[in-house]
């Protein structure tokens, strides 16, 4: 199931004064995945590094000149190519100072420079040229592709294989064309798109290649998604012929609320996925603006985040991160898309579950066979959540859910859950713990959904409900998962003395007995094994205090002993963390804290112990790297086919 993971902050934006646009022209991915060339609207190009948002150099042209089209990097001679003011191209390296001192070169006609595969020149009027062409001769002529009234809406550049491509569409009295330039040879085809409502245009474009077409994404203000495929293959149109209808099938038809969509983009991710930008989440209320991935294959809403401030449809997307102006920050928000099956766009996908969570589920199938409950209509339990006591609305959800079709059950348990968020949030006597974790059992909730179930259920101390959002949430952010180990680690601070004590009164090092209670190593186990990312982890771990700190790292303590007795070892009634997970984890807490633990008293033995835990580590890789090039001789061995009953080989290692 596709997630969207919490996002931090690549640069602020200055947008016009009315908010129309955001500021930026382009963004463009430059050396390697940690690289973007960011393009404002104005005079400026700037080279980011995105691991830690650090700017590493700024261009800009002089007062009354203008960039026309977004920077990009020739990653041939590692140097970098804008147009100015239309028609001037610009070329330079990343240690020149001054724009205005670079290589300039002027050009007879508008353009647009691209560089994936060779750099190319798209002209205002439609002509294509290499670069290394154009400069050779920049004042050679231009040919008119387009129509006298045809103008150039969006463009693109696509390597397929080893043909590159030029891709633009354009617009002339309503009618919209698809035109697809191959290089080398040069060979161009021309689509007429079909028309959607009379006076409504796309708001986007997006393409993308596989199995040799070149499938066009377009979405349209009433929601809808289309996607047209194109052969590479196909006849090159002869001049003055009529250009050929090019086939569309309706891939979403998203929710828009009231009205159109003004500032939206949808853009493909990979043949099952695509992020949406400035469209309304069906579970959320008015005047919210989100990011959301939907599969287009099975038509649901994987992943969804808010996004605060004004969304100006500009949608950008480089090695799994997605890039989106809002409000007056350009953000970076990292996702995933693993590949799609019915079973995980329905969010039926997960890894093993408890006897526990298999017993809930049969029993919830059960109902869904035996209820003959009167059918009543999503909306008419939502307004039921909002007035009705607990057991009232615990009894009409549970009805709804085991007559709801499977297919059609993920925007209601969203609609269902939200509903139930506010209206706990808003009446402190009102909660209802069955119920949200019978919404949350049903696997077709995640975090992006109810951004606010964890923490709630954190404030209500239900730490099962905890437990099962860390268990069947995807894309639970790190804020919150330091936010339920602080938690955790704070009501057991206050029983560790007790425990402390009843340690000192058995024969058993104080290491191999558990530290916390058995509901809590329930929940820090499903801490212990939630994805996360160490760049976003680090800061929130750094807020926890020095006594959580010593807890947490006692209990992973006491899990490395159990492990290095009997790694196959599970406590009774848990999901355990791997080995690998728990060593992690200590390195995460030593790098945030290594500092205060050195000072702390009660934390000397326990750092002497997990100093000799990692030597024992390093010792065992040590070992098993002296042993490393037989094993792999043994792995290539034959195995004879007939030993008989009894057999003894004699294996020579040298």
């Amino acid at each position: 199931m596709a997630a969207l993971y919490e996002g931090y902050t690549l640069c602020g934006l200055v947008p016009d004064q009315n908010l129309s646009s955001s500021g930026i022209q382009g963004i463009e991915e430059e050396r390697d995945s940690d690289h973007v060339v960011v393009t404002d609207s104005t005079r400026s190009v700037t080279l980011y590094k995105v691991s830690d948002q650090k700017l590493l150099g700024s261009w800009t042209v002089k007062q009354g000149q203008t960039l026309t089209c977004s920077a990009v990097f020739n990653s041939q001679t590692k140097e970098y190519v804008v147009v100015s003011d239309n028609k001037v191209i610009r070329i330079w390296k990343e240690e020149d100072i001054l724009l205005d001192k670079a290589f300039k070169a002027t050009i007879s006609g508008w353009s647009t420079v691209y560089v994936e595969g060779s750099p190319v020149v798209l002209f205002k009027r439609g002509a294509v040229r290499l670069l290394d062409s154009l400069l050779a001769a920049p004042q050679q002529p231009i040919e008119e592709v387009l129509n006298q009234e045809e103008t150039i809406r969006w463009s693109t550049t696509i390597v397929a294989e080893t043909q590159q491509f030029v891709i633009f569409t354009t617009e002339q009295k309503g009618d919209h064309f698809l035109y697809l330039q191959r290089l080398n040879p040069n060979t161009l085809q021309r689509y007429r798109l079909e028309r959607e409502e009379p006076g409504v245009s796309s708001l986007s474009f997006s393409a993308s290649y596989r199995d040799k077409h070149i499938h066009l994404l377009y979405l349209y203000p009433n929601g809808h998604v289309y996607q047209s495929v194109v052969s590479v293959q196909g006849l090159a149109v002869e001049e003055g012929a009529q250009a050929l209808p090019l086939p569309r099938s309706l891939l979403l038809g998203l929710p828009v609320g009231d009205g159109l969509l003004e500032a939206a983009s949808a853009m493909v991710l990979d043949e099952a996925h695509v992020a949406v930008v400035g469209v309304p989440h069906p579970s959320a209320g008015a005047g919210k603006d989100f990011l959301c991935i939907w599969n287009t294959n099975f038509q649901t809403l994987q992943a969804g985040k808010e996004m605060a401030g004004k969304i100006y449809g500009q949608l950008w997307s480089f090695s799994n991160k997605l890039f989106i102006p809002h409000g007056k920050t350009l953000s970076i928000i990292p996702f995933e898309c693993p590949k799609s099956s019915l079973a995980s766009a329905l969010g039926k996908l997960r890894q093993a579950k408890t006897e526990e969570s298999h017993l809930f589920f049969s029993i919830q199938r059960t109902t869904r066979k035996t209820q003959s409950t009167p059918s009543v209509t999503i909306d008419q339990v939502l307004d039921l959540i909002k007035t009705a006591p607990v057991e009232e609305v615990q009894k009409e959800v549970e009805g709804f859910l085991s007559r709801a079709d499977l297919q059609d059950l993920q925007p209601s348990v969203g609609q269902l859950a939200s509903t139930l968020m506010s209206r706990s949030l808003n009446d402190p006597a009102f909660y209802s713990p069955s119920t949200l974790a019978q919404l949350v059992h049903t696997q077709c909730l995640c975090h992006s959904v109810c951004p606010d179930l964890v923490l709630l259920a954190l404030e209500k101390k239900d730490y099962f409900l905890c437990q099962l959002c860390l268990q069947f949430f995807p894309d639970i952010p790190e804020a919150v998962t330091c936010a339920c180990l602080k938690e955790d680690c704070s009501d057991d601070v206050s029983g560790h003395q007790t425990r402390t004590e009843a340690k000192e009164k058995t024969s058993a090092p104080p290491e191999q007995i558990c530290p916390v209670g058995l509901h809590k190593a329930v929940l820090l186990n499903e801490i212990l094994q939630t994805a996360y990312s160490d760049t976003f982890l680090l800061p929130h771990l750094k807020d926890l205090s020095s006594q959580h700190v010593v807890l947490f790292l006692q209990y992973l303590q006491f899990l490395y002993l159990k492990y290095s007795q009997d790694d196959s070892l599970q406590m009774h009634g848990c999901r355990s963390p791997s080995l690998a997970q728990v060593m992690d984890w200590v390195c995460l807490l030593l790098d945030a804290h290594f500092t205060v633990l050195v000072m702390t008293p009660e934390a000397k033995g326990l750092l002497l112990n997990l100093h000799s835990f990692v030597r024992s580590q390093v010792r065992l890789v040590s070992e098993l790297g002296k042993i490393e090039s037989s094993l792999q001789e043994l792995k290539k061995m034959k195995v004879k086919k007939d030993v008989g009953q009894y057999s003894i080989e004699v294996i020579e290692l040298f």
